[in-house]
């Protein structure tokens, strides 16, 4: 047997052993009766039962000591009513909403599978978590770009060195020096900003607190020693201070600077940036690091936004529309050719695997489901293939984790259950022993498992609040008065998007009800919302951004909608009958344009999915629905991306390149001094 599998019995058992006794016991109780610690010495015993509590108290079980002051003795506790979940009270709508998130999270949320673990056991006893899914399950479609199996296994090994307060050192690629360099770093806190992992914590080579981009590391995530713990988190230390700024603002802040905001969008300026600066007037005020990322937002307005101060940002923003015009002027560049050596170099990287569930709480929640099962009889069978598909379990490894629960014992020959999976009838025969209901009940979240579920709601929450017809905040305040034990001080905040989740209810109920919805839409490169009148039909989540897919009944077409630029929505007291073969993922095969990056992006453009090239540049296609996104996407990169086809998108971004620096009077400013006369 592994040393893993070893230390898994050996710790459900000192669980298993402490609850029944229901009394104070001391470590030489624990060693002569807890199996596995028996034949160990005494400093072997010391240290594995150590080790044993803390990360017992790591996983949420709840281990009690306390010195006896007679003997002078630890005495050890672990009350039952403590280790069992608290019952929660949610209705059949709110279990269903948080079943609807796993739901349409699974396969593109790192978190996915302690989500799982965490519902297993919400839904312990209760019917309906095997249902099919909502209706507003079906109609959500949830991606997310930052995601992958490696990332989940990044996230997984730094959850575990957070809750143990180890030290890990990792290999990270930096796309501002483009260079590969090796990190040690007590790890803080985990963050999710705009659908991007970070890690925050004191990076010991820089003596500093950093955020590292997961994504970005290259190599295993290492622990540094093999100490039990390598430091504590600071008590002034605040994940909430650590939020990824924008992109103007990283970095020691080296001025200010004014933006008009050009007709009726302060209201979108205001619910976008209300974290980097203030509108007054029609006037936006930020700070700014580097005045180049606030030259990129400017452009993406696409004429609603005007530079007013500094000179040095009215100067940038008149040399990027020169730099546009130019480079969309005439033939395309030639390219150089592309770069082997890149994927090469990726492909020898060792990958991270993807992450398996938390061992322990597949566990503990499998012999919870056995015992219930059980109920008030002594034995009970049930189907192999459904026991495997409900936890996820591989279908050839089952008989390996009831295998393991078999051991799981009181000592003195008192074991909690025996299962064995009888492979010619298919079934599962389940023996309750002796002690077995000590397990009964489901156990307790692990703080893992709380934050998945605080997570989840950060990802789906508006749905969430409309197809359960309760406050999203309802749901959020129980489950956190449940997981208020655990310590999730380093867990930030969810962001409660209230306007959005107002749109979606409208727009989910117009869906649900078929009922017309009239929205006031601004649209790209528009400087007032328009009022449309649509049929919703779905939704769709491209993190961070939401999106609902709808027929338009002003346009008289299919358009797909961003819920970040829709001033307002209502139901009408029209019907409308669904139109038949009406795809909602009718842009699934947009046209595509093929674009150059200078070398001055390129680096981040790579990480994106383009083609790096021989001399620095890179090239990719984009997917694009309208001329007018796309044209965004170009201004907003200030001429580092040129469109090589088709030839009429470039005659567009050279055309509009010139009224812009009319319309925002910047034409005739002079050219910085780094260019050439």
């Amino acid at each position: 047997m592994s040393h893993d599998a070893d230390k898994l019995i050996r710790q459900l058992s000192l669980v298993a052993f402490l609850m029944a006794e229901r009394r104070p016991l001391t470590a030489r109780d624990v060693k002569g009766n807890v199996e596995g610690y028996s034949e160990m010495s005494d400093e072997a015993f010391a240290r594995r039962f150590y080790s044993d509590r803390a990360e017992l108290t790591a996983l949420g079980v709840p281990l009690h000591s306390q010195r006896d002051e007679f003997t002078g003795e630890e005495l050890y506790t672990l009350r039952a009513e403590h280790y069992f979940l608290d019952r929660l009270e949610l209705d059949d709508e709110e279990l269903a909403a948080l079943q609807t998130a796993l739901y349409y999270l699974e396969g593109k949320f790192a978190y996915a599978e302690p989500l799982r673990l965490a519902l297993q056991n919400l839904a312990l006893g209760r019917p309906g978590f095997d249902e099919a899914p909502t209706g507003t399950a079906e109609r959500v479609r949830v991606t997310a770009p930052d995601y992958s199996p490696e990332l989940a296994g990044r996230l997984s090994k730094l959850e575990s060195a957070i809750s143990k307060q180890r030290t890990v050192k990792f290999s990270y690629w930096s796309p501002q020096r483009d260079r590969v360099s090796e990190r040690t770093l007590n790890p803080y806190a985990l963050r999710l900003d705009e659908g991007v992992w970070y890690v925050v914590g004191r990076d010991l080579g820089r003596d500093a607190i950093r955020t590292f981009r997961v994504s970005r590391i290259r190599s295993d995530i290492r622990f540094a020693t093999r100490r039990e713990r390598d430091f504590r988190v600071p008590a002034e230390f605040d994940v909430e201070a650590h939020r990824v700024p924008r992109p103007w603002q990283i970095g020691d802040e080296t001025g200010r600077a004014r933006v008009a905001v050009q007709g009726d969008t302060a209201w979108w300026v205001h619910r976008t940036l209300s974290d980097a600066g203030a509108l007054d007037d029609g006037v936006f005020e930020t700070s700014f690091a580097r005045v180049e990322p606030l030259v990129g937002w400017i452009l993406r307005q696409n004429g609603r936004a005007l530079p007013l101060e500094p000179d040095e940002l009215r100067d940038a923003v008149a040399a990027a529309l020169r730099t546009l015009r130019e480079r969309h002027t005439g033939d395309p560049p030639d390219l150089a050719r592309e770069r082997r050596t890149d994927r090469g170099r990726q492909q020898t990287e060792r990958p991270v695997g993807p992450v398996a569930p938390e061992r322990f709480g597949v566990l503990q929640a499998l012999l919870a489901h056995l015992l219930a099962a059980c109920g008030e009889e002594r034995q009970t069978e049930l189907d192999a293939d459904e026991l495997a598909e409900r936890f996820r379990i591989p279908r050839e490894e089952l008989q390996d984790h009831l295998s393991l629960l078999n051991l799981v014992n009181f000592g003195g020959g008192c074991y909690t259950v025996y299962a064995e999976v009888d492979e010619e009838t298919g079934r599962v025969r389940v023996d309750k022993e002796l002690y077995g209901d000590v397990f009964r009940g489901p156990p307790k979240l692990t703080p893992l498992e709380a934050r998945a579920i605080r997570l989840a709601i950060e990802y789906v929450g508006p749905t969430i609040a409309a197809e359960a017809h309760t406050p999203l905040e309802r749901v959020r305040r129980k489950l956190e008065e449940t997981f208020g034990q655990f310590e999730l001080a380093q867990t930030p905040q969810p962001r409660v998007p209230t306007d959005e989740e107002k749109l979606v209810r409208v727009l989910s109920d117009g869906a649900d009800k078929r009922r017309v919805v009239e929205i006031e839409y601004l649209k790209e490169g528009e400087e007032q919302p328009a009022v449309r009148v649509v049929e919703p039909y779905s939704f769709e989540r491209e993190l961070p951004v939401w999106r609902v897919h709808t027929w338009d009944q002003t346009a008289g077409g299919a358009r797909t909608y961003r819920l970040d630029r829709m001033r307002s929505a209502k139901l009408t007291g029209e019907k409308f009958a669904p139109r038949e073969g009406f795809d909602p993922h009718y842009l699934r095969e947009p046209r595509i344009a093929r674009v150059w990056h200078s070398p001055a992006i390129a680096r981040w453009k790579v990480e994106r999915g383009a083609r790096a090239l021989t001399d620095g540049a890179a090239v990719a296609e984009l997917p694009y629905k309208t001329e007018e996104w796309l044209l965004s996407e170009v201004l907003a990169d200030a001429g580092e991306t040129v469109v090589l086809e088709p030839a009429s998108l470039r005659r567009v971004v050279a055309r509009r390149a010139g009224e812009l620096a009319r319309e925002l009077g910047v034409s005739g400013r002079r050219r910085r001094a780094a260019e050439p006369a």
